[in-house]
């Protein structure tokens, strides 16, 4: 037998393992960068169709969100009436008692209460207008520093891009010894 048919799957295991990790290399290194704005567009578009406006909206002017803010709404309203009316108004607070703090601020709660959902619902709607969630994620993506890219690709796919290497290893060898059988078997 000859010794050099034992090089012949050694060779391919080591020519696999360099083709695949010639190809990693391309795809991290030349690939993906070029890309990036092309990403950073779908990404943009993924995270925007993510955000549910609708159900936000409903949540921020719900019910349970109203009972949430309303104690401290009535404890802004209280401190008004206490404290910075009379320090604006000297001579209105000297007329002003308790039972009429108490009226001033059951009234005020009242007309919070019937504005305050509107109020939240408007601003929800301003938020969705002005905050243009496709453009951020894009931008952001777009900018990212291919290095840092680069880095974070080799972070958190390190293991598995070693397994990507060694597969390329084991399908040389593999190559190699049906290369190395069919020799025998013809010789």
């Amino acid at each position: 037998m000859n010794w050099w048919l034992i090089l012949i799957p050694v060779i391919g295991a080591v020519v696999g393992f360099i083709c695949n990790k010639i190809i990693l290399s391309k795809i991290i290194n030349q690939v993906i960068p070029s890309k990036q704005p092309a990403i950073a567009v779908q990404a943009g578009k993924a995270a925007a169709g993510m955000v549910p406006f609708d159900a936000l909206e409903e949540k921020i002017a719900g019910p349970e969100s109203m009972e949430k803010i309303m104690p401290s709404v009535e404890g802004h309203i209280d401190n008004f009436l206490r404290n910075k009316l009379a320090i604006a108004f000297p001579m209105i607070s000297m007329f002003i008692g308790e039972k009429t703090i108490n009226q001033l601020k059951e009234v005020f709660m009242k007309e919070m209460q019937e504005i305050f959902p509107q109020l939240m619902k408007q601003f929800a709607g301003n938020l969705r207008s002005e905050l243009n969630i496709e453009k951020m994620v894009s931008e952001k993506i777009a900018s990212f520093p291919p290095e840092k890219l680069k880095a974070a690709i080799h972070q958190q796919l390190g293991s598995d891009l070693r397994k990507f290497e060694m597969a390329g290893a084991v399908t040389g060898l593999i190559i190699g010894i049906v290369q190395v059988l069919i020799t025998l078997v013809i010789a």
